[in-house]
Formats: structure tokens, sequence, C-alpha cells
């Protein structure tokens, strides 16, 4: 699944300067301009998000639109400048010293394009390497305002999944082998072969089976990670343990686990439904 990332390079550019200029409350408080900008005229993702709050059973109206958007205006731009200042954030973690023990070796982290995944990566909680699997489909203008701005955090690393699949592979078998982090997007199977039909929200959808598949054959433990927005510069990160029943077959294994994550994941979307950036029908067959 390729999904166009919004915004614009100039724009981020823009505003990034300006943060660098007048500070982040600064900052925040212009998403609401910018925020109705996108309110005005991307009629499509409004589309899409009046059919993901009915699947979620929730009421949906022009204010919850833009409060949506709002708070994926804010964490886009908090992606930004947790890059450049990763320190100036707080990220709560309820079993913070649990999951630093669990982080310390190899393990796969459950990512989605939900709430603050991508400040988190810039402020991971391990000094163990992360690996982030990726394949987002940016504008060469924000990729490029992205690389140019210096990390102050050095053991993240990106595998870039348009690179190629042996390439990947080769870089995933390193890094498990190595006793590393391995973080994989969960709800944008990237090819046809590690897409896995299950029901979401009483509905049939496609979940990305390639982590679990991973997990399975290199007996590798799952946490689960989603990122929450709870204030200015602030996330809450919910973890979750996924296992893996090694006793049972490989099919088996995976449809057992992968329920087990989905139902998390919904638990979570009807505490926090505007925080999912998923912004296409997700359902569509």
């Amino acid at each position: 699944m390729k999904v166009k990332q919004r915004g614009s390079g100039w724009s981020i550019k823009l505003v990034f300067n300006l943060y660098k200029l007048f500070g982040y409350k600064f900052t925040y408080y212009l998403m609401y301009p910018v925020s109705f900008f996108y309110f005005l005229f991307a009629s499509n993702v409004k589309k899409a998000l009046k059919d993901y709050y009915s699947k979620l059973n929730k009421p949906f109206n022009n204010w919850i639109y833009f409060n949506h958007l709002r708070v994926f205006s804010i964490c886009m731009v908090d992606r930004f400048i947790s890059k450049h200042d990763p320190s100036s954030y707080n990220f709560i973690y309820h079993e913070k010293e649990k999951v630093e023990n669990l982080l310390d070796t190899k393990t796969i982290l459950l990512f989605s394009h939900f709430g603050g995944w991508a400040a988190s990566s810039n402020n991971p909680i391990t000094k163990n390497k992360v690996n982030i699997v990726m394949q987002e489909v940016i504008l060469d203008s924000i990729k490029d305002i992205e690389n140019s701005i210096e990390k102050s955090v050095s053991n993240t690393h990106i595998i870039d999944q348009s690179e190629g699949q042996l390439s990947v592979s080769i870089e995933i078998a390193n890094a498990i082998s190595n006793n590393e982090v391995i973080a994989i997007m969960t709800d944008r199977p990237t090819s046809k072969k590690y897409k896995y039909k299950i029901n979401f929200f009483n509905k049939d959808a496609y979940f990305n089976i390639n982590p679990f598949k991973i997990a399975y054959r290199t007996k590798t433990p799952m946490l689960a990670c989603f990122t929450i927005l709870t204030g200015l510069q602030e996330y809450t990160v919910k973890t979750i343990t996924i296992n893996l029943d090694f006793t049972l077959n490989q099919n088996e294994a995976l449809d057992k686990a992968i329920n087990e994550y989905t139902k998390e994941f919904e638990s979570i979307l009807i505490k926090y439904p505007n925080q999912w950036f998923n912004f296409y029908n997700f359902w569509e067959k």
C-alpha cells in the first residue's frame, strides 16, 4: 500500500524555520490555521475519515474532522522538531524499566501510523540500535528537509523498503543476528504477499503479516507500541507484549498473534480515534 504523505516541502520548511525563530508554542498554535486550510480543501480526506469514524461507531462532524487534522499536523511537525531537539520532548512509559530491558536485546516493535510514532523513533528509550523498516512515499522536498536536519540520536537506522526486498531481508537478518531492534509498520502492507485479511471493527481489512512471520521464524519477541499525544511536546507510550505460541504451526500461531494485536489496536482507537493517520479507505477491497 502506497499512500502519499500529506503536506508540502515549502510549508514544512516554513513552519520549521518559524519554530527556530519563535519557539514551540508559536508553532503549536500555528497548526490551527494550517489545519483549517486542509479542512477546506482536502475533501478526499474528509470522505475517508467519515468512513473510518462510522466503522468505530462514533459521531463525525466538521469539528471532529478539523480536530483530527489538527492532531495530525502537530504530530507531523513533531516528527521534524523531535529530530532537531529530541531532549525537548517528554515520553511517558508506564512500564519503562520492563520496556528498556526488553529492547536491550532483539525485539520486533509493531508500529502503526498512529500518534507520534515518528517522534518517538527520534528519541528511543533504548541504547540498542533501532532499525525502522518503512516505505513512506513522501515528496522529495519533504524528504530533503528531513535528511537535512542533523539528528542528535545516533542509534536509529532506516531500512528503506524501496531499496528492494533482497536488500531489506539481508538488513533485517543482520540486525536480528546482532540482537538489535526491528520496528515495522503493521497497518500498511507493502506488497500483496504480506497482506493478511482479518476482521477489524466488524469488517475485513488487511494488515501486514510480515513482522509476525519474522518473529515466528527467528523466535524474536514482539512489542506493540502506540505513542499517544497527551500535551505540548508530551507523549504517553503504551506498549503491549504480543505473544507467539511456538507450540502451534506457523499459520495458527500467526493468526492468533495478529488477532491479539488487532484487538488491542481496536481498543486504542476507540479511546484515541483522532490519532490514526491512514487517510484513505482502509477497508476498501
